[in-house]
């Protein structure tokens, strides 16, 4: 019964807080765009000074990652978001084409569920603030309870400076009850108008099926395409520092490599130069038991962790020097209860060896039908028709050419939007395939002006309608005249 109780209250304590978020935005709508605009960077400096203390915060209390990519990151969901977005207009007129004679009004959504996972905890508080506040919405974060502490201090500090500038704070807070309940009646409520979630498949498809308009993302299980026109050293480079960076925690980064058979051995040589470690056939199978968990999920022990906590925690001996441990994979074994064929956010890749172009456009869609549909692939290549025929032919979202997965997928080595919610479209079930930013936070009310009556369009059904008419006789008399002539006459 006490168990019961405390559900109940925290159930409360989360419509009391939306009932303040919603307050807080009904006053917060009317600022202008340059007031949005002035909070919003606020907001990311208070990101950019605390980034360090804050990345401190999250590998402490989640034990995933290290530091200072976790600075970066912080750094990126702050202060990089905020000046992609910073022209752009989000609030009244945003756009007006007086050829077409229609004016796009920009308004907000109003309350939204904020969902953050564990794997990038503070860096998604701020990226979800600045999109939120910047399209003129209040948000309401239901943390990861392994990511609580730093969660709740991010927005903390976010809610101090809300202070500072005499603006409403509850336009940013969080539940501090951790409950099902609670997370449940947040993104449930009425009031509850949009949830912007990230995380895990069950949590993601809890947010679709509560009957509030989602934008939610799945796991990532992006293939790599070594194509045998590459810069191979540059390939490799880069998927190394991306599969390292922050011990592999963001969704975008490489989980297999293809690579093709003619440049297979130069491959191979590159990643041990780069420090890659390739496992045997023993060391495969001992490191394959740590990935899952007995009931599908992926195994928090190994997640953010470096090549060598995994060795130790699998029992194998590797290289003091190892940044990656890589499997050699089979191309005949790729199904979901083969752990190597799945999301790894840890430092471990699936090495493939294909015959052509052809079969890796086949491998990199049967690893994404197991899991990351519609998320992310890349290629490496210098042929502009493999590398055309790759984006059309892959099943993801974001086909990332020449670039580092994890830093490419939210938009920091390529110029897509910068994001920490990537969408994965319908075939991944997502409602959105974009890098989400404030634009999808809005609805766009549209003006239209009248460019024509209806008697114009009765004369124009008449006009189309004789024409058609007439068309028809003359094809009639035509095929007749052709018989006649046929027949002799």
């Amino acid at each position: 019964m006490e168990l019961q109780d405390h559900d109940l209250v925290s159930i409360q304590k989360v419509r009391n807080l939306i009932s303040a978020a919603k307050e807080a935005q009904a006053i917060y709508k009317n600022y202008t765009q340059k007031k949005i605009d002035e909070v919003c960077q606020a907001i990311a400096d208070i990101g950019v000074s605390n980034s360090r203390q804050l990345a401190i915060a999250a590998n402490k209390e989640t034990g995933f990652g290290n530091v200072e990519d976790k600075v970066i990151k912080n750094i990126f969901a702050s202060k990089v978001v905020n000046e992609r977005y910073r022209d752009t207009k989000t609030i009244g007129i945003i756009n007006s084409d007086y050829k077409t004679k229609i004016v796009d009004i920009g308004e907000p959504v109003g309350v939204i569920a904020g969902l953050i996972p564990s794997t990038n905890p503070t860096s998604s508080v701020f990226y979800k603030t600045i999109v939120s506040l910047k399209a003129g919405n209040a948000i309401i974060f239901s943390p990861h309870p392994n990511a609580k502490k730093c969660i709740l201090e991010a927005v903390r500090l976010i809610r101090e400076e809300l202070k500072r500038l005499n603006v409403p704070v509850n336009l940013v807070s969080s539940i501090h009850d951790l409950t099902l309940d609670a997370t449940n009646e947040l993104m449930r409520n009425q009031d509850t108008k949009l949830i912007l979630a990230t995380g895990g498949t069950k949590m993601v498809r809890a947010a679709y099926s509560s009957g509030t308009p989602a934008l939610g993302v799945g796991p990532g299980n992006g293939p790599a395409y070594i194509e045998k026109s590459a810069n191979i050293a540059q390939a490799v480079k880069r998927i190394i520092e991306s599969k390292t960076f922050d011990n592999g925690t963001i969704c975008a980064s490489e989980q297999s490599v293809l690579v093709d058979r003619t440049i297979d051995e130069l491959v191979r040589q590159n990643f041990q130069k780069f420090n890659g470690y390739f496992m045997d056939n023993e060391e495969t199978k001992k490191v394959s038991k740590y990935i899952m968990r007995s009931n599908g999920t992926m195994n928090p022990q190994i997640v953010g962790k470096t090549a060598q906590q995994i060795a130790i925690l699998a029992g194998i001996k590797i290289p003091p020097y190892a940044k990656i441990l890589i499997a050699t994979g089979k191309i005949d074994n790729i199904n979901i209860k083969n752990p190597y064929a799945r999301e790894k956010l840890a430092p471990i890749l699936t090495y493939y060896v294909i015959e052509n172009s052809t079969q890796a456009i086949n491998i990199a869609n049967q690893l994404l039908k197991v899991e990351g549909a519609g998320h992310t692939a890349m290629i490496h290549s210098e042929n502009k028709s493999i590398i055309t025929k790759y984006g059309e032919k892959v099943l993801a979202s974001r086909i990332l050419v020449n670039s580092p997965g994890s830093l490419g997928g939210i938009g920091a080595t390529v110029n897509l939007n910068p994001a920490l919610t990537l969408g994965c479209g319908a075939i991944g079930g997502s409602s959105t395939s974009d890098n989400v930013s404030p634009l999808n936070l809005i609805n766009i009310r549209r003006e239209a002006f009248g460019v024509r009556d209806l008697d114009e369009i009765k004369k124009e059904f008449h006009q189309f309608k004789e024409e058609t008419t007439v068309s028809d006789e003359v094809l009639v008399r035509n095929v007749v005249t052709q018989v006649l002539k046929e027949l002799g006459y």
